[in-house]
């Protein structure tokens, strides 16, 4: 495709999408469950056939050398299928919040002034690897009420349009229009110039991937962005706190899974417990070959765990996404410093502190300038399935619109409803 062509393209998928988000605006819910379900049945009816178009994917990405681990999250195995066939599932199951109205209060005036809940219209998603994120976005498209405009990485091409095909069965089989979800069908990296900058058509662009893809997008759109670039994540271990649930949480944070954006990065660990803990925590790290890159106090705390990797770290350390078994370690006097910290390196992600003290744990809360903010628990819960949200279409770390977990309620707006019975402004 030519860049003339591409540009004709988008503007068509542009303009389908903004006629497609009228009528599913205005779509029952019991209609867009229907697709929800009939998107369920459709992925367990095709494992087979979406294997075959994933293998060309898999067989592609490991003829150009892409890593292993990188190969791993194209796959389309029949667990991953039914997850996504589960999570339509539960979407079809949730009440719909489309058109509900928030906080109708009576003015002086005699009107009644509150908010209704309406889908965003049009959103763009251009994402990376994961073909499941198809289906995500698809499935929380169609449940919010909007139309969207996907444009996968060009290493799942195959996978990404037989289950967009699928998709489009599925509302056609609803009686919603097949255009309501469309994918990009060129891996012409023009395609993705064109659709953030459409804002005649799109409403809304939301990025996921690499952090290059999202500093691109961020610079570019002439549209909204909805993004996070960082996920550097912490845990605090307070003076006073559990040692034991410390060390259980502070090792799930971390080692749980490397890759994802949500696995702590950092340790923060008060002075007052330090001597107990860290040789503790050490030591699990130790066994799990994780790599501490610590302050000079941690590190002489931690040199008599044995096996133990330890590596003085640099300024750059404190805010480094790492996505491997490496975490920096710093001991820290207290709540305050702590705070002072994360605000400083942190990626305003998610941050947990680990404490016995309320009094901490409010303040901790109010003053982390963070999309989630945690007491006692793992940061790997932050997340839309564990926050109860049905699932997510990404997490942002912005401050306006969208913050956290995005699920359905992210991809909606408010807008002012007033009733009156003949009120005139005096």
């Amino acid at each position: 495709m030519n860049a003339l062509n591409v540009a004709e393209y988008t503007q068509t998928l542009g303009l389908q999408a903004k006629t497609a988000s009228a009528l599913m605006a205005k779509a029952p819910a019991a209609i867009k469950n229907k697709a929800l379900k009939a998107l369920a049945r459709l992925l367990r009816e095709n494992v087979e056939a979406l294997q075959i178009d994933n293998a060309r994917d898999l067989e592609r990405a490991r003829a150009a050398g892409l890593a292993e681990p990188l190969v791993d999250r194209l796959k389309l195995s029949p667990k991953v299928l039914e997850t996504c066939a589960e999570g339509c599932e539960q979407l079809a199951a949730m009440p719909d919040i489309i058109g509900e109205i928030l906080g109708m209060k009576q003015q002086p005036s005699g009107i009644r002034v509150g908010q209704m809940r309406v889908p965003i219209g049009v959103f763009g998603m251009i994402y990376e690897s994961r073909p499941n994120v198809t289906i995500e976005a698809a499935s929380l498209s169609i449940k919010s009420g909007n139309a969207c405009i996907l444009r996968g990485g060009s290493e799942a091409i195959d996978s990404n349009k037989a289950l967009a095909k699928l998709v489009q069965q599925a509302l056609a089989e609803a009686g919603l229009p097949q255009d309501a979800v469309q994918l990009v069908q060129t891996t012409d990296r023009e395609a993705v110039g064109q659709l953030i900058a459409m804002p005649q058509f799109v409403d809304v662009i939301i990025p996921r991937g690499g952090k290059g893809l999202i500093e691109r997008i961020s610079r570019d759109a002439k549209v909204p962005v909805i993004k996070h670039l960082d996920g550097n994540c912490h845990t605090y271990v307070d003076d006073p706190c559990d040692i034991a649930m410390a060390v259980k949480v502070a090792d799930n944070a971390k080692t749980q899974k490397y890759s994802p954006c949500n696995a702590s990065e950092g340790l923060l660990v008060a002075r007052g417990v330090a001597a107990e803990f860290l040789p503790q925590i050490g030591a699990v790290y130790a066994a799990k070959g994780v790599e501490m890159r610590g302050c000079t106090e941690s590190l002489a705390l931690l040199k008599t765990v044995p096996g133990a990797k330890l590596v003085p770290a640099t300024e750059q350390d404190w805010s480094e996404e790492y996505l491997a078994p490496i975490i920096s370690v710093k001991v820290v006097a207290g709540v305050e410093e702590a705070i002072a910290h994360i605000n400083r390196y942190g990626s305003h992600h998610t941050d947990a502190i680990l404490t016995r003290d309320h009094m901490h744990a409010q303040q901790f809360l109010r003053e982390v300038d963070s999309a989630s903010v945690m007491v006692n628990a793992s940061t790997r819960f932050a997340d839309g399935f564990e926050y109860g949200l049905g699932a997510e279409i990404g997490i942002s770390t912005d401050k306006f619109h969208a913050r956290g977990p995005v699920g359905i309620e992210g991809l909606t707006s408010l807008k002012y409803v007033v009733l009156g019975e003949g009120e005139v402004r005096s």
